[in-house]
């Protein structure tokens, strides 16, 4: 079993970073990012603070497009095209397929996070120059700059003349080179000072914050598998957006009136709050994350994938696809 499971991971984890939609993704969430600081200067307040706020918006909405494409592409195409018969045909059980499958995906969905949330932190470290005598933060830049377009114009150089896949080898050059360029920057200051690492831009609060997007990244993620169990493509996306939407607003929705209206209660139960793990407003206005609540909201997110991967199962075992 354990083969077969690590057969399927492999698999579907190469199938995703090797779907053009998945590298594009990255790249327009890329420009969202680095477009976000000069989108946070027009506040009468502190522009960082939006800044802040817009850069988790930014990941989650592509996870959110990762996870709905990635899911159908390795899914519903699968079972459209019948090629899914060739593996659960073969001494592999349905709940083995998908749990591999959903594996798989966490795999891709993790890189992808992983060096979007570098772009994040760096554009963090940059910060909104809101006057004019900010100056251009030069190590940010520099490293960023080499680090991402470095990994872009080599995978394209290995695609032209050695005809490699282009997005996963820019993204086999993308881990190494955007983690260094991270690395540098921390230790580096605006003047070009050695100075204690990521004193400026790197704290528990936003990572905390950025691990409970990414919770929210794979609750999306079990939705999109089940829902790509039965629905193409845009279904899969709609089904993703309604739900990520009714989490969102479901204490605003539906818990100020659950008390008062049955229809409000019942909806109140079945939509996920996830609310729990949107922790922008508090990150903004400085009230602590600890670590306990963190641990407990991830808890409640893992919750909610397990749930989902089991309605996911409910439909996968009905499914024909032969």
């Amino acid at each position: 079993m354990p083969i077969k499971l690590w057969g399927i991971t492999a698999n579907t984890f190469t199938e995703t970073i090797r779907q053009p939609i998945y590298g594009v993704i990255i790249l327009v969430t890329a420009g969202l990012l680095v477009l976000n600081i000069g989108v946070s200067g027009y506040t009468l307040d502190d522009d960082n603070k939006l800044l802040k706020d817009l850069g988790l918006s930014t990941l989650l909405l592509s996870g959110l497009f990762l996870a709905a494409f990635s899911a159908a592409g390795v899914l519903s195409r699968e079972i459209d095209n019948k090629t899914v018969l060739t593996v659960v045909s073969k001494p592999v059980g349905r709940p083995l397929f998908l749990g591999a499958k959903f594996l798989g995906l966490v795999g891709a969905l993790a890189v992808a996070f992983y060096l979007t949330a570098i772009i994040f932190l760096l554009t963090m470290r940059h910060k909104v120059l809101q006057r004019a005598s900010d100056h251009l933060d030069q190590p940010v830049i520099i490293f960023g700059g080499i680090a991402f377009f470095g990994a872009i114009l080599v995978a394209a150089f290995c695609n032209y003349l050695y005809n490699m896949q282009f997005s996963s080898t820019g993204i086999a050059l993308g881990i190494p080179l955007m983690g260094l360029a991270l690395a540098l920057v921390a230790l580096i200051s605006p003047k070009w000072e050695i100075q204690e690492f990521g004193k400026d831009f790197i704290d528990g609060q936003l990572a905390g914050a950025a691990l409970l997007v990414f919770a929210m990244i794979l609750i999306l993620t079990a939705v999109a598998l089940a829902a790509s169990t039965r629905f193409g493509q845009v279904m899969t996306l709609v089904v993703c957006s309604l739900i990520l939407l009714a989490g969102l607003v479901s204490d605003a929705v539906f818990g100020q009136y659950a008390e008062t209206s049955f229809v409000a209660r019942v909806a109140y139960g079945i939509a996920p709050n996830l609310a729990f793990l949107w922790v922008s407003d508090a990150l903004t206005e400085e009230n602590p994350i600890t670590l306990r609540y963190v641990g407990l909201a991830f808890g409640y997110a893992m919750l909610l994938v397990v749930g989902y991967l089991l309605i996911g199962l409910a439909a996968f075992q009905k499914r024909e696809v032969g």
